[in-house]
């Protein structure tokens, strides 16, 4: 019995040594891939690798894990480390590795081809190895981005066939491979940022388990197939950033209960946003922005109430803001900037009480800004710049202590600047350019000591820049041009360490141009079209006089007590004038051979530049046969229509030149006062009289006004009224020739004033008919005068005829009621 026990003790001995031998033999091979793989590291700056030697276990160096049963080494984790060189291909005889990190390092070189394992963010060069997946079968995933491949991507992915997660991106274009369909497994893709091109294979609709599709920032081009909405389990769909066109599928969504992300923005799509996109109603982020959507908004998106982020700027949708986007509480991202949408920017949106940015820029809405914002207290930035905003800015805007960017330009917003504007202490950016703002710039402005882009130019801004604004500390870029800003340059601007760029050209400076701080670094062009400011000689300024000699108290005084009777000397001398000249003016009216101009002053094209905003788009109130019309304001404040005649068209100086003439010396209350005009090579304008209310036609076809019997009947009353005055009632009778509802023009009270005059004709007592080849608006004109080019006072009574059925029958002449041989004339 002794014997037995002893042998079975030998025996345990011996397999236990042979499996220390065998241990050691195997982790000795370890230790040798591990060392060859230091030994390729050319830089480790923080030593990580130090404790790599002989003299210990591998078990025991960093970023090394060995399996407790059989002591091989289990992973490699030497992420984020700074590490630099090539890849050995040793590490491929670490046959129990089961985890690799050499991400966020600096690793350089080809993929070794006996390493079928995921890297990223490193410098890999190369192409992928034909055999990624031979050595590797069992393979779930794959990352590979972030690195310098070249060549494309190769189609070897039915080698992969329990991929999970694949992750590739920096390759040289090429197309998508066909076999990533047979990757059935997968649940997660990225292919962007790898230049590919052609299009999304249908094949991808294989792939019924994948919850993250991301294939940005590429060329794809051509439609989505539709066999991706076979993938019921998408959570994440990005194709953003490609070329793909055509609608998007109508029916995206309808399979797609858990998909929270939907990113397709800059791209070609056309088409109108389907509805189905609101059955998918977990979704958080929806970006459709900069494509060529079109159609209006669905009301059904107010659905979407998980949303956080909706952005559909930069498409050609029209129409208004969906009444139902109150329902969106959690939305915090809202950007419809950069389309045609319209009408008034919806109370709704101010109960969205997350929101943090609204962004509704470069539309077409007007009416006022919505005094509710102040209840929208998270909000961070609003940009309703370039639309047609009337009005004051509402002081709740005042009251959004969080705000950090506020973009009001490019609107008709007048008033002032508040004092409360100080309470905006966060703010970075506050542009109010191109209004018709008016007053004094606060001082209080100069305690926003974060902005850093300061823009008030081309407004009506006047007094003096306040010495505060040099406690703008943070402020790197400034605009004040185009306003009435009068007094000297403060020196506290010289403080401003961080200004970049300023623009003070268009004002009423004068005094010395500041020479220290950030002045050492401007140009000219900042300080172009003052009153009298003088400085360096690389300024285009005169010199600045030196040693002159301070006024003394005494004569200040008597500056002081000298300057309000000359001033009221000069008044009662400018009244006397003005009467006397008044006098003269009505006994020599009958000689004069010019317009009879309400306002004595002539009106410079400067100053209907600065009147229209450079004649900006938001002004733009019609367009006409020989020239467009914009709204302005003159300097003296009036509100007037500013006619700019097209001299490209020979027709156009011809119609100014009749519309001078025809015009000359007529004074009624139907018809459209000519203020003044603007006359030279280039450019002739003609400033009349704005009429608030519109058109006639735009009060007809209106699906937000209308027309009672009464005001019709009064609105005709006044034409007839203007005809006759214009057949009967002036020396020379003049046929207006162009009688229709657009040239019917509503002033405040509703009455109806008559104009363009730019085809009109004068008659002679002699001759009571002309001839003509300037042709009338079709529907309107006489049967002599379209067939014959006949011009007689009864043409102007047939237009009547036929405007008069129109305004009570809001039938147009050229309705299609009308057809051949039933014109509306016998309708």
């Amino acid at each position: 019995m002794g014997k037995l026990h002893s042998c079975v003790f030998m025996f345990l001995l011996s397999c236990f040594v042979l499996f220390i031998t065998w241990s050691k033999t195997n982790i000795t091979t370890d230790e040798s891939a591990l060392l060859a793989f230091k030994s390729s590291i050319t830089s480790d700056p923080y030593d990580f690798l130090a404790n790599w030697s002989v003299s210990s276990s591998p078990c025991d160096w960093v970023g090394v894990t060995c399996n407790a049963r059989h002591g091989r080494v289990h992973s490699l984790n030497l992420g984020d480390m700074g590490l630099n060189g090539t890849i050995s291909p040793h590490l491929g005889n670490l046959s129990f590795l089961v985890e690799l990190d050499l991400s966020f390092n600096n690793f350089h070189g080809h993929l070794p081809k006996e390493l079928e394992i995921d890297l990223s963010h490193n410098n890999l060069g190369g192409s992928l190895p034909s055999n990624i997946c031979d050595g590797l079968p069992k393979l779930e995933v794959l990352y590979l981005d972030q690195n310098n491949f070249s060549g494309e991507i190769p189609s070897v992915w039915h080698q992969c066939k329990e991929l999970r997660r694949l992750q590739l991106d920096g390759f040289d274009g090429g197309y998508i491979p066909s076999d990533i369909g047979n990757l059935t497994n997968l649940q997660y893709l990225y292919l962007g940022d790898n230049n590919l091109k052609g299009l999304v294979p249908k094949e991808i609709g294989n792939l019924n388990k994948l919850e993250v599709l991301d294939l940005s920032n590429n060329y794809l081009s051509g439609p989505i197939s539709s066999n991706i909405c076979n993938i019921s389990t998408l959570m994440w769909l990005n194709f953003g950033y490609n070329h793909l066109s055509g609608p998007i599928l109508p029916n995206i969504g309808s399979s797609h209960a858990n998909l929270k992300v939907l990113y397709l923005e800059s791209n070609q799509f056309t088409g109108n946003i389907p509805k189905s996109i609101s059955n998918a109603s977990k979704l958080i982020h929806v970006e459709l922005g900069l494509n060529k959507f079109s159609g209006i908004i669905p009301n059904i998106l107010g659905n979407l109430t998980n949303l956080i982020n909706l952005r559909l700027n930069g498409n050609d949708l029209n129409g208004l803001i969906p009444v139902t986007f109150n329902k969106l509480q959690d939305l915090q991202f809202l950007d419809l900037s950069s389309n045609k949408l319209k009408g008034h920017v919806i109370d709704g949106l101010c109960q969205i009480r997350s929101l943090s940015e609204l962004h509704l820029a470069y539309n077409m809405f007007q009416g006022l800004i919505p005094r509710c914002l102040e209840n929208i207290t998270s909000l961070q930035k609003l940009d309703l710049s370039s639309n047609k905003l009337l009005s004051h800015i509402p002081n709740s805007i005042w009251s959004l202590k969080d705000i950090i960017v506020l973009d009001l330009s490019s609107n008709a917003l007048n008033g002032t600047i508040p004092l409360e504007i100080s309470s905006l202490r966060a703010l970075t950016l506050l542009n109010l350019s191109n209004n018709q703002i008016s007053g004094n710039i606060p001082s209080t402005i100069g305690g926003l000591q974060t902005l850093q882009n300061l823009s008030l130019e081309n407004n009506r801004l006047n007094g003096k820049i306040p010495e505060s604004l040099g406690g703008m500390i943070s402020i790197e870029f400034l605009d004040l041009s185009q306003n009435y800003l009068s007094g000297v340059i403060p020196k506290s601007l010289e403080s401003l360490v961080h200004l970049k760029y300023i623009n003070l050209s268009y004002n009423l400076l004068h005094g010395e141009i500041p020479s220290g701080g950030p002045f050492r670094n401007f140009t000219a062009e900042s300080f172009v079209m003052n009153e009298d400011l003088c400085g360096k000689p690389q300024l285009r300024v005169k010199p600045c006089k030196k040693g002159s000699e301070q006024r003394s108290t005494k004569d200040m005084l008597l500056i002081k007590c000298l300057l309000p009777i000359m001033f009221a000397v000069i008044i009662v001398a400018s009244c006397i004038i003005f009467l006397k000249h008044k006098r003269n003016y009505v006994n020599d009216s009958t000689n004069r051979n010019l317009l009879n101009l309400e306002m004595l002053a002539r009106v410079s094209y400067y100053e209907l530049l600065q009147g229209t905003n450079g004649f900006y788009e938001c002004n733009f109130l019609g367009q006409g046969s020989f020239g467009s019309v914009y709204k302005g304001i003159l300097s003296s404040g009036q509100m007037v229509a500013v006619k700019i005649f097209n001299l490209d068209l020979e027709e156009a100086s011809r119609s100014f030149d009749t519309e001078c003439t025809a015009l000359c010396n007529l004074r009624h209350r139907n018809l459209v006062k000519i203020i003044s005009s603007c006359s030279n090579v280039d450019f002739k304008s003609l400033i009349m009289e704005f009429m608030p209310n519109g058109s006639l036609e735009s009060w007809l076809y209106s699906h937000n006004y209308c027309l009672d019997i009464l005001q019709r009947l009064n609105i005709m009353i006044d034409i007839a009224s203007a005809l006759e005055y214009l057949h009967h009632g002036s020396s020379t009778p003049i046929v207006h020739c162009d009688v229709k509802p657009s040239n019917v023009l509503l002033d405040e009270n509703m009455v109806a004033h008559l104009s363009d005059f730019g085809i009109s004709k004068l008659l002679s007592e002699e001759k009571m008919q002309i001839y003509t080849k300037t042709i009338a608006t079709v529907g309107y004109m006489a049967p002599e005068y379209g067939s014959e080019g006949v011009v007689s006072m009864k043409g102007d009574v047939y237009s009547y005829g036929i405007m008069l059925m129109e305004v009570f029958t809001r039938k147009k002449p050229t309705d299609d009621i009308f057809v051949e041989g039933r014109p509306s004339s016998n309708w």
